[in-house]
C-alpha cells in the first residue's frame, strides 16, 4: 500500500520539530551531551498541593468514567482565577469551556467556525497550530507580519479591504510564542474596535499569562471593554502550573463562540479525567504565591542565558515574558543551518525561526527549560561555536 498524506496534512509545518528531535537523538547516540532548549515543556514540577489533590482524587475509583465536560467546580475555579489575577468577571456557565489543553481548543476552533474560503488573519511568526487549524478547516490564511520595528504588533491598517470583507477570524497572542512581545491596553482597544467594524471574531492565545517578567502588567484581552462582544481567550495550566502532561486548559469570553466550539467538541471527546480536573481546581484557587516565585526563577534563567550570550558577542534582547528567547541569529546563516550546526557541533538544541512562519527566518527560538547553570553552559558552548565559525 502506498499512502500519501492529504493536501491539508502536507501544508502543516510541524516536521521541523521532529527533525530537530531526530538530530538531537543522533548527536546523543554519537556520544554528545545535548542541552535541549528546543521544546517548550516546563521542567519545573507542579506545586505539591496540586499533586496531592490529584493523588487523593485518584483514589476514588468511582471517578474513572467519562466526565464528558468540565465539572461545575472547574468552571467556577476559572472564574475565580480570572477575577483574582486579571480583574475579569466571567459567567462560569456560559463564558467558560474546559479543554484538553489550550492547543486542543485552538486546533478545533477553526473547524467549528470557518467555512472553506473564509479568511483568517494569522500572525507571522506564530505558533504553528494557528495556521494548521485554518488549513484543516479549509480556510484561507492571511499572514499579519510581526516586525521588530513595530514592536511585533500587527499593523491592522495594512490589511486590504477586500480581504477584510471575507475575514471571519483573527488570531493574536500576547505574550506570544515564538515572539515574546507584550501588548498594551491601547493596542487591545484598537483590536476591539477593528473587530467590531469588520465583524471579525478575535481569538487571543494567553497561555503565557503567568510568565510575565520585570513587573510588566498582566493584561487579559477579556479585561478590555467590549472584548467579550468580539472575542474569546484561550488559557492553560500547562505553563502556569507545570501541568503540561495533564492536558487541561480552557477558553473564556464570547458565549456564542464558546457554544459553537463546545458543540464541536461534544462530537469528538469525552472530557478530562476527573482527578486532573480536581487538581486543576486546586491550582486555580490557590494563594498564587507559587506563581510569583516561579516568575522569579524564569527571570534568573533569562538573565543567565542573555548575559552568557552577550559574552559570546551575540547580543539578544531580553524577553519580557514566556519561557522563550526569540533571538536574531548572526548574519551569514539561515535559521535551519544555524540550528542544525548548533546541535551537531555545540550540543545545543534550539528551534529555527522559520518553523513559525516565513518572517521567522533569521531567528531561532530558545526555550528556557533548563536550570540557570545549564543555560550558562549552553551559552559557553555557543560562544565556542561562534568563535570557531569566525576563525574559519
Amino acid at each position: 500500500m502506498n499512502l500519501v498524506g492529504s493536501e491539508k496534512l502536507q501544508k502543516m509545518t510541524a516536521s521541523i520539530f521532529q527533525e530537530i528531535a531526530d538530530r538531537k537523538m543522533e548527536a546523543i547516540k554519537n556520544g554528545k551531551d545535548v542541552i535541549d532548549l528546543s521544546v517548550g515543556s516546563p521542567d519545573f514540577a507542579p506545586p505539591s498541593f496540586v499533586v496531592d489533590a490529584l493523588v487523593e482524587s485518584a483514589k476514588d475509583t468511582s471517578k474513572y468514567g467519562y466526565t464528558l465536560k468540565g465539572i461545575g467546580e472547574f468552571n467556577e475555579a476559572v472564574g475565580y482565577f480570572y477575577k483574582q489575577r486579571y480583574h475579569v468577571d466571567l459567567d462560569p456557565a456560559n463564558e467558560v469551556l474546559q479543554l484538553m489543553g489550550s492547543q486542543d481548543g485552538l486546533a478545533h476552533l477553526a473547524t467549528a467556525i470557518i467555512n472553506p474560503g473564509d479568511y483568517v488573519l494569522v500572525p507571522d511568526p506564530g505558533y504553528p497550530i494557528y495556521e494548521a487549524s485554518v488549513n484543516i478547516a479549509g480556510g484561507i490564511i492571511y499572514p499579519m507580519p510581526l516586525l521588530a520595528e513595530n514592536k511585533f504588533l500587527p499593523n491592522l491598517h495594512d490589511i486590504p479591504k477586500d480581504v477584510l470583507q471575507k475575514t471571519k477570524m483573527m488570531i493574536i497572542s500576547y505574550p506570544g510564542n515564538p515572539v515574546t512581545a507584550l501588548a498594551d491596553k491601547v493596542f487591545f482597544e484598537k483590536v476591539v474596535e477593528f473587530a467590531r467594524t469588520h465583524n471579525i471574531l478575535v481569538v487571543h492565545d494567553f497561555a503565557y499569562s503567568e510568565l510575565i517578567f520585570d513587573e510588566h502588567p498582566q493584561i487579559s484581552f477579556m479585561s478590555i471593554v467590549g472584548a467579550k462582544e468580539v472575542g474569546i481567550e484561550f488559557n492553560s495550566l500547562s505553563k502556569s502550573f507545570n501541568m503540561a502532561g495533564c492536558r487541561i486548559g480552557y477558553v473564556v469570553g464570547n458565549p456564542q463562540a464558546i457554544q459553537l466550539l463546545a458543540t464541536f467538541k461534544s462530537n469528538i471527546d469525552y472530557g478530562v479525567f476527573y482527578p486532573i480536573q480536581k487538581a486543576a481546581v486546586k491550582a486555580l484557587t490557590s494563594d498564587f504565591a507559587y506563581l510569583r516565585e516561579q516568575v522569579k526563577e524564569y527571570e534568573l534563567r533569562r538573565d543567565a542565558l542573555i548575559s552568557g550570550l552577550e559574552k559570546s558577542g551575540w547580543k539578544v534582547k531580553k524577553s519580557p515574558a514566556t519561557m522563550f528567547v526569540w533571538a536574531k541569529i548572526p548574519s551569514g546563516w539561515t535559521s535551519r543551518q544555524f540550528a542544525f550546526e548548533l546541535i551537531d557541533r555545540a550540543g545545543v538544541a534550539v528551534i529555527p525561526g522559520d518553523a513559525f512562519g516565513a518572517l521567522g527566518e533569521g531567528y531561532v527560538r530558545i526555550a528556557m527549560v533548563q536550570p540557570p547553570e545549564r543555560l550558562t553552559e549552553a551559552a559557553e558552548r555557543i560562544e565556542q561555536f561562534l568563535a570557531e565559525v569566525v576563525e574559519k
